[in-house]
């Protein structure tokens, strides 16, 4: 009995210590602080999220949280823009610290990443140029039509999702382009985020719409390493802060003229 119990307790006791090495290994949070800064990937022309002003400057709702988080944690934040279909890979491979960039929470992206609480729930839409007559509802969505994706987008997820043939899929690097080449009739029906037709919208009166029908819905959150346990739970504190006193939702006034964010 005696030798049994004692070798129990050995066995308790080195999963104890393998836990404390465990955990004594994520020196993610140490490491950033460390460094002084946080290394953000981005895509660069995604607004209202990320993009570049007149003035070649990034700008956008993620910049300014970002930024604001960055202030609270007392280090610097580093934007560093990536082939949206290459982040995840980016990211494990350390090229930089998170992804923050309107970035959808996926079964699938969960497998390969962390991610902290969702804190804006999106759609993916189909837009058209305004008064198509072609394409005036979801339904016309088909094989008569030419759509356009951004390149690693969940868009891309959505559009698989309606189990229908198309004329042709245009992919591209990015959004800026497909609103480029569906402005001038080369592609029929863009599936993008919300957030990202809206704002073409408010900044184009008049020449784009739409579609009533989503595709789907997704929350929104910020990606990091598996490993990194230690800087999300920074990451995750420091975010609900900004919530509770309001600057989530000032931010999101700021460039959405209401307040689309989520704690749940």
């Amino acid at each position: 009995m005696k030798k049994h119990a004692l070798t129990a307790g050995l066995i308790v006791m080195g999963l104890i210590l393998a836990t404390h090495a465990f955990a004594a290994k994520d020196a993610s949070w140490d490491d950033v602080k460390k460094a002084g800064k946080i290394v953000i990937g981005i895509d660069d022309a995604f607004p209202p999220m990320e993009f570049r002003n007149d003035k070649n400057e990034l700008v956008g709702f993620d910049i300014d949280a970002s930024k604001e988080l960055g202030r609270r944690l007392g280090i610097k934040v580093e934007h560093l823009p990536t082939p949206w279909d290459t982040v995840i890979l980016s990211l494990k491979s350390k090229k930089f610290d998170i992804v923050w960039s309107g970035m959808s929470i996926t079964p699938d992206r969960e497998k390969e990443i962390a991610f902290t609480k969702p804190y804006i729930m999106e759609k993916q839409v189909i837009v058209v140029k305004a008064g198509s007559k072609k394409v005036k509802g979801l339904k016309d969505v088909g094989k008569e039509t030419v759509v356009g994706v951004q390149l690693g987008s969940t868009s891309e997820e959505a559009l698989k999702k309606l189990n229908r043939e198309f004329k042709e899929i245009k992919k591209y690097d990015k959004n800026t382009e497909a609103f480029m080449d569906l402005k001038i009739g080369r592609i029929d029906a863009l599936a993008v985020d919300e957030l990202v037709g809206r704002y073409y919208l408010s900044q184009k009166p008049g020449e784009y719409a739409v579609l009533k029908e989503s595709l789907l819905s997704e929350p929104i959150g910020i990606g990091l390493r598996k490993e990194d346990a230690a800087l999300k739970a920074k990451i995750q504190k420091t975010l609900d802060g900004m919530f509770k006193d309001g600057t989530m939702k000032k931010i999101s006034i700021k460039w959405f003229g209401d307040d689309i964010t989520t704690r749940k």
